[in-house]
């Protein structure tokens, strides 16, 4: 608060629950705005236009989970392919998670997604696999000349 940013909401922590706590004006030369707080905390950084918000938005050295509130759906997209992030909601939180979809962030927010088909496509690499068999072992199908084959689709995970 030494630096000009105010306490609107929130009391010091009591043992280990802390209250949900939002500061104003946080500027650019104070800890809060450019590190991660993990706790219920918030920062209020004022722009001065929509350029301006996404400039701020985009300026960190993370991108997991941004959120973009208002009452124009368009303008509410335009904005949103524009945020640097992982995951990027329209009015609402920005902890929102589906087994089918992809979560995962960009710079400093991690590597890769895992969710849903975009867990399995980053992690594994598609192979195929086939396997000739001595006709009369346990034929699977059989080729037009007289070879027998079975073939199975597998998810490798790639080495390192």
């Amino acid at each position: 608060m030494s630096k000009g940013a105010r306490q609107l909401t929130g009391t010091p922590a009591e043992g280990v629950l802390v209250p949900a706590t939002v500061i104003a004006d946080v500027t650019k030369d104070m800890r809060l705005y450019s590190e991660e707080s993990f706790g219920p905390v918030v920062a209020l950084i004022r722009a001065r236009d929509e350029e301006h918000a996404i400039e701020l938005a985009n300026d960190s050295e993370y991108g997991l989970s941004a959120s973009v509130f208002t009452g124009d759906a368009a303008r509410g997209l335009r904005v949103a392919r524009r945020i640097q992030s992982g995951i990027c909601h329209i009015n609402g939180p920005t902890v929102h998670d589906e087994a089918q979809m992809p979560f995962g962030g960009v710079k400093a927010s991690g590597y890769g997604c895992f969710g849903g088909k975009a867990g399995l496509d980053e992690f594994t690499d598609l192979r195929w696999l086939t396997m000739e068999t001595l006709p009369g072992r346990y034929p699977i199908w059989s080729s037009p000349r007289g070879r027998v084959s079975q073939a199975w689709p597998v998810l490798v995970c790639p080495e390192g």
